[in-house]
């Protein structure tokens, strides 16, 4: 999984952790993606992992970013 292998390569502490795991759940359901092997998780966990470097620990907030920064538009429902 795309977020795991980010985690395990930062210097992550526990709030962080919650944060972009928390985030990164928030997204995928959002995005309505359930394979976590798509390429597009990749991206989304490196797009998540750049958002709380900025120092944002809400995980909606860090999702809707992270979302927009890759200009992916949510599937209408």
């Amino acid at each position: 999984m795309a977020i795991r292998r980010l985690i395990a390569a930062g210097s992550y502490g526990p709030e962080e952790i919650r944060a972009v795991t928390d985030a990164y759940d928030i997204a995928l359901i959002v995005l309505r993606l359930t394979d976590k092997d798509d390429p597009v998780t990749e991206l989304l966990a490196k797009s998540i992992a750049a958002v709380v470097a900025t120092g944002e620990r809400k995980p909606g907030e860090i999702a809707t970013k992270a979302i927009d920064a890759l200009g992916i538009k949510r599937p209408l429902s």
